[in-house]
């Protein structure tokens, strides 16, 4: 697989100083894109490091500590666009993202990829985080929009059934895609390390229905537990 050198990197601040530049002109925040994109190269570098470490130690209660983690973390991150930032609310989307992430990740390793054990961080590790940040997209997304439109409407029926629409659209958008408009990150990522292209292709398929499901199951399993606020 071919070697990115580190200094090659900074050619893509080019384009992305041109959307630093128009997100502050035209959103008034000058911070926001810095920001990301340095703790993005970051926090990769770091878990760079930290995966060596990981994938040479399959210590289960490490495994744990780690999905908890990500758990934890990406429903933090869910309500950073809600206006209702209450415990309670924090604790629907915990909720929600750990049942339906975790269903998910048994079904891939027990069914799916029926590992010799159901512990090994080379693919419990990947496969979890992109479960999670794919389920914490459509909770910030579906929480964000039934916020707008209960308010508007008052109306819970109406305002859960926009919200999940909203919500699943970039999962959906990604599957009629695939194929005719993009090769999706994962299946890239294999082909261009080697892997047979028909068996990227299974792991791709096995990635984007868990996605779509992952992501519905959570918005599902949070409007079933805030309908009791409601009645």
């Amino acid at each position: 697989m071919k070697t990115i050198e580190l200094y090659n990197l900074l050619y893509l601040l080019f384009p992305l100083i041109i959307v630093w530049y128009f997100y502050k002109l035209w959103v008034k925040d000058s911070f926001e894109i810095i920001n990301s994109t340095i703790r993005m190269i970051v926090q990769l570098l770091l878990i760079g490091y930290i995966l060596l470490y990981i994938f040479d130690n399959e210590n289960y209660l490490l495994g744990v500590f780690i999905l908890v983690f990500m758990m934890i973390v990406s429903a933090y991150i869910a309500r950073r666009n809600i206006k209702n930032k209450s415990k309670y609310e924090y604790l629907l989307i915990l909720t929600s993202l750990s049942i339906s992430g975790l269903i998910h990740l048994f079904i891939i390793i027990v069914f799916v990829l029926k590992l010799e054990n159901i512990y090994i961080p080379q693919y419990v590790i990947p496969i979890a985080g992109m479960l999670f940040a794919n389920i914490m997209n459509s909770l910030s997304l579906g929480v964000e929009r039934f916020e707008m439109e209960y308010n508007n409407s008052k109306n819970f029926i109406e305002a859960r059934a926009i919200s999940f629409k909203a919500s699943m659209i970039p999962q959906i958008n990604s599957l009629l895609a695939v194929g005719l408009v993009s090769l999706p990150g994962m299946m890239t990522g294999q082909i261009l390390s080697g892997v047979d292209p028909l068996i990227a292709v299974r792991y791709q398929i096995m990635i984007m229905a868990i996605i779509l499901s992952s992501s519905g199951i959570s918005i599902i399993i949070y409007f079933l537990l805030k309908r009791k606020n409601y009645e």
